[in-house]
């Protein structure tokens, strides 16, 4: 990731530096994110920028973060839909009917409520990155939400936590927990959302920046693109279910878990895929 970052981190540089008029306008001027923070980044006061390192394990970030999680999800969704073709039928009537599939405006597509059950489930039970690593910057206190018993028998409703403590903090503790999301907590289940999340959910005060939900992470060091992938995921099912039909293929698909799920064709295989088989909708 590193050095793919900075080759393309080279390649925008040189061509800023060029001046060359048609390099400028497909890179310099380009409206891609990673053109976007190199132009702000050398327009900024000279006290202000960024160092050159910086720039590059930003775009690192932007890559792994921003690319890989929302495609991955996007695959889920497909894999899911072509499990569940009832469901697809639906989502595809819904699109259909509010022609979401011909550039509807954001504000239009963000008021579908199949659509929007369906990426909200699917990002519940199968968050793209379904641990983050995390570290006490100083000594702190944590409170239970439940008090727990030691083995020896005391009751305890906090733990101490020192300076420098790592924890691997896992979302689906909190998205698949059965006091919140009852009996049926490790179900695809849409529905649920739909009118609206019961009183466990809205009652337990998740702290998530996604609405009851810890899949973005919570807090400052929350994930600051979540609506924007929210909204991609949305547009691009929109357009894909409107036209396509998809089904699952004779090939055996495994979500992997690593830093990001990803899926591929059986136990063995390292290589990220998932084939379907996808057919024009008439």
């Amino acid at each position: 990731m590193d050095r793919r970052a900075r080759e393309i981190y080279a390649e925008k540089k040189e061509a800023l530096e060029k001046g060359d008029a048609e390099v400028t306008k497909q890179v310099g001027r380009g409206k891609d994110i990673l053109s976007i923070l190199m132009r702000a980044n050398s327009s900024a006061d000279v006290n202000d920028r960024l160092p050159e390192e910086e720039v590059i394990a930003q775009m690192s970030v932007f890559l792994a973060a921003a690319q890989d999680t929302t495609s991955n999800a996007i695959a889920r969704v497909l894999h899911i839909l072509a499990q569940k073709p009832d469901y697809q039928e639906r989502l595809r009537n819904e699109l259909l009917e509010s022609r979401a599939g011909d550039d509807l405006a954001y504000d239009d597509l963000n008021r579908l409520p199949l659509l929007d059950s369906i990426i909200r489930e699917t990002l519940r039970l199968y968050p793209p990155a379904s641990i983050l690593l995390r570290v006490a910057t100083q000594d702190t206190v944590l409170p239970l939400s439940e008090p727990i018993r030691t083995v020896d028998g005391q009751e305890m409703t906090e733990v101490p936590i020192p300076k420098g403590s790592e924890f691997l903090v896992g979302f689906l503790g909190c998205n698949a927990s059965r006091s919140v999301w009852g009996e049926d907590s490790l179900e695809w289940r849409p529905k649920r959302w739909m009118p609206s999340l019961p009183t466990s959910v809205t009652e337990a005060r998740i702290p998530g920046v996604y609405p009851n939900l810890t899949t973005f992470a919570a807090g400052k060091r929350s994930c600051i693109g979540f609506k924007f992938a929210e909204m991609e995921m949305k547009a691009m099912l929109s357009m894909l279910i409107s036209h396509f039909v998809f089904q699952l293929s004779d090939k055996p698909i495994v979500w992997n878990v690593a830093a990001i799920l990803y899926p591929t064709v059986g136990w063995e295989s390292l290589r990220p895929e998932l084939p379907l088989s996808v057919g024009l909708y008439k």
